[in-house]
Order: structure tokens, then sequence, then C-alpha cells
């Protein structure tokens, strides 16, 4: 059974992650505009090397602008930035403040993802309050110098332990990203394969058509089994 969750399903498909490395003398609201009409679905704001005014301008601006193309916006960690905004949602790791504490301070209609890379965290972010799952890393990634690696069979034991969503992260590019496929999950989180391109709306838009294609193959072997 389903338990209610602020996260829609369809938002997750293709979720995309900001990060300031890859702009080469591009604006983070230019890039992420591209990205937007290429068809992402989801943004979340994550700029480790940002103090907290820029940060709060960078959120402000991109709120704005996913607003305009009714696209979720949450902000990766930083509860007191998302709060004072109003942003849509917070995305916390495991080392972050815990999801019923975040809970507690954003109220009950936020959306709460939170990483989880093992079954147990999975189940415990659930009860916790989380809406959405972010797993991985699926394939190598350099995006995050400390992650590691899980299998498919983890992945796909966590979408079977939970009822709220499961997103795929770490490493997914156009070309790996139908090996997902039976997985369980809704939808992929990228950050490179979107804007390390040097055509961001083109790479959106190629990486959401594939990212469908897998969904509709995981459709198809659902109802096969």
């Amino acid at each position: 059974m389903e338990r209610k969750t602020n996260a829609d399903r369809k938002n997750l498909q293709l979720y995309a992650i900001t990060d300031s490395h890859w702009l080469n003398g591009r604006t983070l609201y230019s890039v992420v505009k591209e990205s937007l009409e290429g068809g992402v679905t989801f943004l979340q704001l994550r700029e480790k090397e940002l103090d907290e005014e820029h940060f709060l301008e960078e959120a402000r601006e991109l709120q704005k602008l996913c607003r305009e193309y009714q696209v979720p916006f949450v902000i990766n960690d930083n509860v007191d930035i998302a709060a004072a905004i109003n942003a849509d949602g917070v995305h916390v790791g495991q080392s972050d403040m815990e999801a019923g504490d975040v809970r507690a301070k954003l109220g009950p209609d936020k959306i709460i993802g939170v990483t989880a890379k093992t079954v147990e965290q999975a189940v415990l972010a659930q009860e916790r309050g989380a809406d959405y799952l972010g797993v991985g890393a699926v394939f190598h990634t350099d995006s995050k110098a400390d992650a590691k690696e899980i299998s498919f069979d983890t992945l796909k034991d966590i979408c079977r332990a939970v009822s709220i969503p499961v997103i795929a992260i770490g490493g997914i590019t156009e070309e790996n990203v139908r090996e997902l496929a039976g997985s369980g999950i809704c939808g992929i989180a990228v950050i490179s394969a979107i804007y390390a391109q040097s055509d961001i709306k083109k790479a959106a838009e190629s990486l959401k058509n594939e990212t469908c294609r897998m969904l509709a193959a995981e459709i198809t072997e659902e109802k096969n089994n």
C-alpha cells in the first residue's frame, strides 16, 4: 500500500541537480533555463562553494524560474534557506538533518527527499516522513568524491521495501540509463549528463526521451511478472 507523499512520481522523472563547476562562463540561471526548456521535471539547487548570501540570491532567482515552468524546486541540505524562501522542499543526506526534524521545521506540505544507500536507511527515512528517496551511486560518478556505487539488486530491493517514490542517482547518462529498467525506480537524478554538456537543452531532451523508454520498459516488465 502506498503512503501519501508530497512528491508526484511524474515530477521525479528527470530530476536535475545544479553544479556551478560546469558553468564554463555561463550563468546558473541560463543553464537551468535551458534544462527546463529541454524537459527537466524537478530541480535541486546544490551549490557547495557558494556563501550564504549568494546561495540565497541564486535560490530566489531559480525558484521564480521553476515556478514559471511549473517544476518543483528544492534546496540541498539548507533547511533554513528552504524555509526562508518558501521553497517546495529540501533534500538531505544521511549526515544532514533527519527527515522528521526537517518536517517539523518545514511543515506537512513540503517535499522532503532523503539520500539512501541501504534498505535499512530507506525504510527509516520513509518512517520518518521522507516523500521520496535518492538512491545511488548506481554507476561510477566523479560528481561526488565520496560516492560509493550500489548494486542493481540493492536498488531493486530498496524500491520493493518502500512505497514512496525512488529515483536513481550517480553516473547516469543517456547511454546507460536503460540499464536501470526493472529496478522499480520512477525517475533519475543527474548533474553532468545535462549541465556538463555544450547544448544543455538538447542533452535534457535526449535524456528525457531515453528515460521515458526505460520507464516504459519498466512497466512492461512489471506486467509480465
